[in-house]
This record gives C-alpha cells, sequence and structure tokens, in this order.
C-alpha cells in the first residue's frame, strides 16, 4: 500500500479518523465541557479538516491549496471513537500532502491516525499517521498540521509542502522564553538544574549538573520555571515536570503505570511498617525477616499513615489512589526461587559480571600491577595492592601472573578511580560508608570467572591516614567471612556503577538530547525521523519522573545508594571521563574494555576474549540486526551517499545533537561526521540500539537478581571490620558475623523502597511496542521496499529468540545454563506484559 495517490479525476472520497476515548486527559473532568461537546457533536462541527495539496496554486502560491470539511463522530466502540467526512476532490488539485485540523470541542482529543478511501471501490488513496493531541482552538489557536505517511528529503519536498515543512519546525522550537504549559509541543534545551530544593531546605541544594567545567552533563528539556530565591542558578521545582504534550504517556500506561507503582511502593512499609517508619535506620534482624518479605503477607497501612512515604509516591506517581486494606507480599525474584544459596557463591557473584544486571562494568586487565591515574599525592600510590605474588597463589601457581595477562585471563571490576575521591566526602555523612575498590577475576579453563582478589581503600586524609587492603577466597571462618563482606562491599559500588552510569546516564540522560533535537530539526515527513521515532517513545516522560523522585535530592537514588547525596556527581564524573558516543556501539564498547578484539573474518566484526559471555554473545546478535535493517532503510532514502551531506535537516540535526544536546562534549574529535552511507547507518545503529537493548539489557533483570538485596546491596553502612581494630567492631564481628553483615546491609526502608521501585522498572506494560513488532505509526510499513526489509527484521529477530533459548540450554554454556542458574534472556526480543525478565522495547519507556 502506498502513502499517497493522486486522484486523475474531480472524484469524492471519504475520510476514517479514530480518535481515541479520553478516559482521563486534560479538561476531560469539567461536566460543563462534556456537555457542550456534545452539542458541538449534535451540530456536526467538532473536528474541521482542511486537506493540504502537495502542489502549489499558481495563482496564489505560496498559499496551501485546502479543501475543507466537517468530520462526524459516527460510531465509538471501546477506546476507539470514529469520525468520518466527505471530500470532493478536483482533478486540479493535485496529490494530497497533508491535512490542517482545528479541534472545535472543549477538551484535547488524541487522533491516532486518518484514512482517504475511494467510497466505491474501498482503495486507499491517502494515510497520515498521526497519533497526537490536539488542543482545542481556544487553547492553541494554531492549526495542526499532519502530514502524509510518504516521506520525504528536504530537497525533494513538493512545493505545497515546503513552507509548512518548515514552519512546523518553527512552531516546535519555540522561543527560549517562558514557563511551559501542559498542552505545549515546544522542545528546548536546559542544565539539570532542578535536582534539589534549596528554597525548602538548603540541605537540599544541589549542583547544577551542565554547562561547567566542573559539572558537564548532557542536556534536558526545558521546563522555563522560576528561579530559586536562595541559589539563582537552579530552578524551581513544581507539583508536575513538564514534557511536550505527546511526550507523555498513553491512558493505559498511565493507569497501569500508576496502579502498578502505587502498589509496589506500598510495598515499601510492609515490614514491620510502624517501626519502619518510627526508626528509619532500623536494618533486619534476621535472613528470617529478609525472607518473610516474600513468603509471608502484611496488612497494608492507609496511605495517609505511610509518612514520609506518602510525599514520595504522590511526587514519582502523579498522585495517589484510594488503597483498601489488603495483605501483599513481595514476588520471589527469579534467582532466589531457583537457588536461595546461589548469591552466597562466588561463582555467582563472578558470572554475574557477564550475565547478570550490570554487564558493562567487566574489563580486561592489560598489565600489572593494575594503577590509578589519580594524583598520588593526595590519594597515595598509583599501584594496586593486589601483587603478582597474590595472584599466583590464588590460581594455584597454575601460570605466572605476567603469563596470565598475556593469555588474557585476568579481568577486574575497577571503581578506584572513579569513587576515591568521594571516600571521605560520603563517610562524613550517616548512615553509609565507602572505599575504592578493585576486584580481580580469573578466567578458568571451563570459560568462567573465578573471583581470587577484593582490594578495599580509604585514601588518607589530613585527620586519618591511607588504609587498604586485599581480601581473597579463604577456607578458615573468619577469613570466610571477611570475604563475604569485601564482596558485599564491591557489590554496592557495582549497584551504583550499574543504576548511575550504566543505566540512568548511557541511557536515559544522554538519549534525551537525541529527542529533543530530532523533534526541532527533522520534520514530521523526514524518513530518519520517522526511523528514530518508535526508539523515543516516552522517554521523556520517564525521565522526568526520574528527576522529580529518583535522582532528585533526597530521592530514592541519594537515600538508598552508598554515594547518597554524592549519586549525581559521581555520574557527571563518569560523563566527563567515560562517554564518548562512538563507544556507545555494543562492537566498540566491548573493544574499549578489552573483551573483544577487532577480527574482520567474525561474523560481527569482532572475536570475544571470552566465548561465553552471555550479553554480548546476544547482544551482537541484536546489534547485527539492528544495523542490517538500518542499513537497508538508509540505502532506499539515500541511493547517493551525496545526498547525506546535503541533507540539511539531518545535518542541522546532528550539529545541534552536538552543539547543544551534549554541548559540553561539542568540540571531542570523536563524534562522527555524517557525510558518508556508513557512519549514518554506524550513528543511527547506535542510537537504536542504546535505545533498546542496551537498556533492556540494564533494566529489565533488576529484579530478578536485585529483588532479594543480600545479592546486590545498593549500599554498605558499615566499614570493614578490620579497617580499624582499636573499636569493638571487630569483636562483635568475631562474635556473630552474620549480626554484622546483616548491620551492613540496607535499612528496612531502604532496602523495601528499592525493591519497589525494582519490581517496577522490571515490569513491561500491556502497551509495549517491542524492537522489531507492531507499533503504532509505523510509516515505512506504508512502502513496498521498507516494508519488506522490516519484515526481515522482525524473522531475524525471531530467529534469534530460537538461537537464545538453544544458548541456554546448552550445558556447554556454563554462564547461562545451570543447575539453579537464572538462564540469560534479557536480549529475547519480545515479552508478554509483566515483569518476565526478557524483552527488548523500541524505547526507553520505563
Amino acid at each position: 500500500m502506498q502513502g499517497t495517490s493522486r486522484p486523475t479525476d474531480a472524484t469524492v472520497l471519504r475520510a476514517y479518523l479514530t480518535v481515541r476515548s479520553n478516559v482521563g486527559g486534560l479538561l476531560s473532568h469539567f461536566v460543563p465541557m462534556h456537555a457542550l461537546d456534545g452539542v458541538t457533536d449534535l451540530l456536526g462541527r467538532s473536528l474541521l479538516l482542511e486537506l493540504i495539496s502537495s502542489e502549489l496554486d499558481p495563482e496564489s502560491a505560496p498559499e496551501e491549496k485546502t479543501i475543507s470539511a466537517y468530520a462526524q463522530k459516527v460510531s465509538h466502540n471501546g477506546e476507539d471513537i470514529s469520525y468520518e467526512s466527505n471530500f470532493t476532490i478536483p482533478k486540479d488539485f493535485g496529490e494530497i500532502g497533508g491535512v490542517f485540523m482545528t479541534n472545535e470541542y472543549h477538551k484535547e482529543i488524541f487522533l491516532q491516525d486518518m484514512v482517504l478511501q475511494d467510497p466505491k471501490t474501498d482503495a486507499v488513496m491517502t494515510t497520515m499517521s498521526c497519533n497526537s493531541w490536539i488542543q482545542p482552538k481556544t487553547v492553541s489557536p494554531d492549526k495542526r498540521i499532519f502530514f502524509t505517511t510518504k516521506s520525504y528529503l528536504p530537497d525533494q519536498t513538493p512545493g505545497g509542502l515546503a513552507r509548512l515543512r518548515k514552519h512546523e519546525l518553527e512552531l516546535k522550537r519555540g522561543y527560549g522564553k517562558g514557563e511551559r504549559k501542559s498542552t505545549d509541543r515546544i522542545y528546548d534545551y536546559d542544565t539539570y538544574n532542578d535536582l534539589g530544593e534549596p528554597d525548602s531546605d538548603k540541605d537540599k541544594a544541589r549542583p547544577v549538573l551542565g554547562g561547567t567545567e566542573q559539572f558537564p552533563y548532557p542536556r534536558r528539556c526545558r521546563t522555563g520555571r522560576p528561579q530559586s530565591t536562595t541559589d539563582t542558578i537552579s530552578e524551581t521545582r513544581s507539583a508536575t515536570f513538564y514534557v511536550p504534550r505527546d511526550e507523555d504517556f498513553s491512558e493505559v500506561k498511565q493507569l497501569q503505570f500508576s496502579t502498578t507503582a502505587l502498589t509496589s511502593l506500598v510495598h515499601a512499609v510492609v515490614t514491620s511498617a510502624q517501626s519502619a517508619i518510627i526508626d528509619t535506620e532500623l536494618g533486619f534482624p534476621s535472613f528470617d525477616t529478609i525472607s518473610a518479605l516474600y513468603n509471608e503477607g502484611f496488612k497494608m497501612p492507609k496511605v495517609e499513615e505511610i509518612g514520609f512515604l506518602k510525599t514520595l509516591i504522590a511526587c514519582i506517581f502523579d498522585g495517589t489512589q484510594n488503597v483498601s486494606d489488603q495483605v501483599l507480599r513481595f514476588a520471589v525474584p527469579d534467582m532466589l526461587e531457583r537457588d536461595r544459596f546461589s548469591w552466597l557463591r562466588d561463582e555467582e557473584f563472578a558470572r554475574e559480571t557477564l550475565a547478570g544486571v550490570n554487564p558493562y562494568a567487566i574489563q580486561l586487565v592489560k598489565e600489572l600491577p593494575m594503577k590509578s591515574k589519580l594524583d598520588p599525592v593526595i590519594y597515595g600510590t598509583v599501584e594496586s595492592a593486589i601483587t603478582t605474588a597474590i595472584i599466583e597463589k590464588e590460581i594455584n601457581g597454575i601460570m605466572t601472573a605476567e603469563e596470565a595477562v598475556r593469555q588474557k585471563k585476568l579481568f577486574a571490576l575497577d571503581y578506584q578511580d572513579l569513587l576515591l575521591p568521594y571516600v571521605h566526602k560520603v563517610r562524613a555523612l550517616e548512615g553509609t560508608t565507602l572505599y575504592g575498590s578493585r576486584t580481580l577475576f580469573f578466567l578458568t579453563d571451563e570459560g568462567t570467572l573465578k573471583p581470587i582478589a577484593i582490594e578495599l581503600t580509604r585514601p588518607p586524609s589530613p585527620t586519618v591516614p591511607g588504609w587498604r587492603y586485599v581480601f581473597v577466597p579463604s577456607s578458615d571462618s573468619t577469613g570466610s567471612w571477611l570475604w563475604r563482606f569485601a564482596k558485599a562491599h564491591v557489590c554496592a559500588h557495582d549497584s551504583a556503577h550499574h543504576e548511575l552510569i550504566s543505566h540512568w546516564l548511557r541511557t536515559h540522560c544522554c538519549v534525551e538530547p537525541y529527542i529533543i533535537a530530532a523533534h526541532r530539526q527533522l520534520s514530521e515527513m523526514h524518513p530518519i525521523y520517522r526511523l528514530l521515532h518508535p526508539h523515543f517513545r516516552y522517554t521523556m516522560k520517564i525521565n522526568a519522573l526520574a528527576r522529580q523522585a529518583l535522582i532528585s535530592a533526597g530521592g530514592i537514588i541519594e537515600s538508598s545508594f552508598s554515594p547518597l547525596k554524592y549519586s549525581m556527581k559521581l555520574s557527571s564524573v563518569a560523563y566527563n571521563q567515560f562517554w564518548c558516543f562512538d563507544f556507545e556501539a555494543l562492537p566498540s564498547d566491548l573493544i574499549r574494555r578489552g573483551m573483544a578484539v577487532q577480527d574482520p573474518a567474525s561474523v560481527h566484526g569482532v572475536k570475544l576474549v571470552i566465548d561465553d559471555y552471555p550479553f554480548a554473545n546476544d547482544g551482537l546478535l541484536i546489534w547485527s540486526a539492528i544495523k542490517k535493517w538500518v542499513q537497508e532503510y538508509i540505502l532506499h532514502y539515500y541511493p547517493d551517499s551525496a545526498q547525506i551531506k546535503n541533507d540539511t535537516e539531518l545535518q542541522a540535526w546532528w550539529y545541534e545533537v552536538r552543539t547543544q544536546g551534549h554541548a559540553d562534549k561539542k568540540d571531542e574529535p570523536w563524534w562522527p561526521t555524517l557525510n558518508t552511507h556508513e557512519s549514518l547507518i554506524q550513528t543511527l545503529t547506535t542510537i537504536i540500539w542504546v535505545a533498546s537493548a542496551h537498556h533492556a539489557a540494564v533494566n529489565f533483570g533488576q529484579y530478578d537478581f536485585a529483588g532479594y538485596f543480600p545479592n546486590r546491596p545498593t549500599i554498605a553502612r558499615i566499614n570493614m571490620p578490620t579497617e580499624d581494630m582499636t573499636t569493638n567492631q571487630f569483636d562483635k564481628f568475631l562474635q556473630k558475623p552474620e549480626d554484622t553483615l546483616l548491620e551492613s546491609f540496607p535499612t528496612q526502608i531502604q532496602a523495601t523502597v528499592v525493591m519497589a521501585v525494582l519490581d517496577l522498572l522490571s515490569t513491561h506494560s500491556s502497551d509495549e511496542e517491542y524492537l522489531g513488532g507492531q507499533a503504532a505509526g509505523l510509516t515505512w510499513l506504508d512502502d513496498p521496499v521498507t516494508k519488506e526489509a522490516y519484515g526481515r527484521f522482525y524473522a531475524r529477530l525471531k530467529e534469534i529468540e530460537g538461537i537464545i533459548d538453544a544458548r541456554n540450554s546448552d550445558p556447554k554454556l556454563m554462564n547461562r545454563s545451570g543447575a539453579g542458574m537464572v538462564p540469560y534472556k534479557l536480549m529475547k526480543p519480545f515479552s508478554d506484559a509483566g515483569a518476565t525478565g526478557m524483552g527488548i522495547p523500541n524505547s526507553i519507556s520505563i
């Protein structure tokens, strides 16, 4: 089916419009307006349509040639309301290029699509995929324009649409002034200057992220709220955080998200509700009380009795709703369901670096001793305390340490340089502690990793000397417990790295500038806009919710993760030191971490250093499938590479991504130049990969692996028992080490809040749109060439599902198949709704 056909003679066309029923949208609650709109429907003057010709009228250019008619409401079936209208098209009207729409209701409507058909033959003549909110003309006097599904590069735009194409982009850019209203469709940039609340509490003042050499950061969507009175570089906060109207959740998503979210967060008070709220520092007295979160039910207090959590719930989820008294419990996480002792084992600790929720941190050790790049005058010796003697002892002398390096047998989680500058700052806060850490792994002949050493470091300060110690696996009781404590600290560090960097920074935060720039510089009829748009769905709304209560001052991250109030500063440090666009491509990321080497003879162009690296093995299949689909799409619309260089909108979009969206890195030499097929295909593949598969890999396994928090504590609250032998901490540890470990774990409030949030974040909504699947507004399905290419993409993804299932059943792949082991399913493209531990949505939609 082609997007547009040209009538050859004067003819009658019938327009069929689908409007989604507005259950709870803006203005819908005003009963008088419903009454007025009923009268409007009776009069048949609700939606005014004006068909636009693609051709200029030689007598009235540049004015558009239009034919007007009102759409009549004809039926209401479930959520869909159908409208129809008839148009008589003169033979000299030319090809239909779009439609103006004026909403004469008193409330906004959501228009899904419009199809023009020949009523005699039912042949589709023109399709317009809208999927947009249209405000009443009393709210927004500008007519809304929707173009047909036929895509045009800028220099191919028909004359009758050229001015409209530019004008629509100008409307979406706005003027960079004033506070944005919830009905606006304006996309603009700002720094992260709204994470703190200095006017309400001086302790909640936070630095602005972005725009300074000290704290570089990507940009967010501008809201235009007033500046703070006590900190004039910061913006005040409000009950709602603006996103352009079409970036908000669908009503299905909103209702399900709100219900699920509230239920999940109410879980946060199930365990000893009264005592936990009275004493926020109360930990778990035993592992049995942790198990009770899953095994027993608790009668929930009413929402108004939850105290400070009531504000938290309302802040995150746009209000609360009544919850009847009920018994609730946490679902048993998959890893706990399969093997409740797996969290204790070194094998699982190591395996999760390759097949867990943070597979982006493990890296090859390329030299010994490992070295810091920090100033030794401030932070102490640069050389790691993990010596060759320790390494050789722990690998039973089967080879020298140098030989292990040459054979690529040593791997590390190295959080030394990231965390050391914040150790003393964090330790000055109550209820937490911090070390720099290095964890060393040895690759066994079976292809699995064995942890052999953990180095924890406290740098010197003006008041205390430096301290560092290397812990190793041990067969004696004391050493074994100390090793378990050291692993808990490393897990807390890895949890912070995962949530702040692998997850928030590299997906949510860094993708938002691509979205803003696309709406400002790429027309909705541009083929690149249409390729990328499904991968931007809901991301800006999710990010706004994160700024409300997850990453804000006193929010969940600052309350429950080891760096506490310094969490977002750490993400800025990581952005400054490590984020490079070209390394966000999966093959490049693997090569940078030493986990793969270039190999033109390999299927994906790289050869993995660890053959059984589940995330990388499956991820490369997805990466290659995306790249093949993008390649076929790009070659269809840009048969000549010169068209890429000469595409004014494409070049403006990419220029704005670099110079405004990622302005603090605009002069970096690694930004690709979009002037060839390969550079454009690689760039678009990278963006789609990050928004879909990268995010899925670090998001949808969160509850499976961290829902039982002893496996991945988000915080370590006390120091290692051996750090200061002059205190009684070591004696307490010797008497009852289990109590000391429980004291180190998160408090009841911290643990249950995080578990509830992870439960929510790991859940697919019922309106999820998956990579390669059916989704609203896939305009390329109206072009036979791109439709066939997309069909091949879908077929390849279904084939990959089968490959992954086979790998998970292969006993030789010991990092993903074994007794009680959670199979690696995070790169399986499709899923049902719910927390399934698999499925790759098109976008960062949760």
